[in-house]
């Protein structure tokens, strides 16, 4: 999903650049994707049909560049919705992955994982409701339990905050007006020049 999402929000992009940005997310942190393994990755991505590799000649230079295929984007799709709707009580990174791709989400369609999502929430906190558990495991065990219960409630409330927000048109997603600037630091103005030049090489290559 992080793969395949990066393509998509900065295609075309060359394998550098995708490196560079998902080690700013620290993905190797919380999302087991060492930075070594985006390369292998983006070879498997190419072999299963869901991104496309152009080689371009970028002033004498080779520059492999990326970009998503239909394909690709139905399996992100599914994987989005897959990881915003699924609740564990145990791990919050397949959310947390599918959270951050929601800029390629329309409206209509975030809210809609989102709601199933709070359902889903509901779900899973009803057994804890009436603190049934309390002799099904040693005390200690129980308490550390409650830690991942509290988690979830405070994840509940903030969900219904979300989608409120979303409903009232915050944040910026899919086919909206896109004003977040990114500082003058920041790598993604590199890339975006490097996205419009490489979309030229693109064009000259299949014309």
């Amino acid at each position: 999903m992080l793969l395949l999402g990066a393509v998509s929000m900065f295609e075309p992009v060359n394998g550098y650049q995708i490196r560079r940005e998902l080690v700013s997310w620290r993905v190797d942190e919380w999302a087991n994707l060492g930075p070594g393994s985006i390369y292998s990755g983006l070879t498997t991505l190419e072999k299963l049909g869901q991104v496309v590799r152009h080689d371009l000649d970028d002033d004498g230079r080779v520059v492999a560049v990326y970009q998503i295929t239909d394909a690709g984007r139905g399996e992100l799709a599914r994987l989005i919705g897959e990881g915003l709707e699924t609740v564990t009580l145990f791990s919050g990174v397949g959310f947390q992955a599918a959270f951050g791709m929601l800029p390629l989400l329309r409206r209509e369609v975030a809210l809609r994982h989102l709601e199933v999502r709070l359902h889903e929430v509901d779900r899973a906190l009803e057994p804890w409701r009436a603190d049934d558990h309390v002799h099904e495991a040693p005390p200690h065990a129980v308490h550390g339990l409650r830690l991942w219960v509290v988690q979830l409630r405070e994840e509940r409330a903030w969900l219904a905050d979300t989608v409120a927000r979303l409903r009232a048109g915050d944040f910026e997603l899919d086919g909206e007006p896109w004003t977040w600037v990114p500082l003058a630091s920041d790598p993604g103005r590199e890339m975006a020049a490097d996205q419009e030049r490489y979309r030229a090489l693109l064009g000259r290559a299949t014309s």
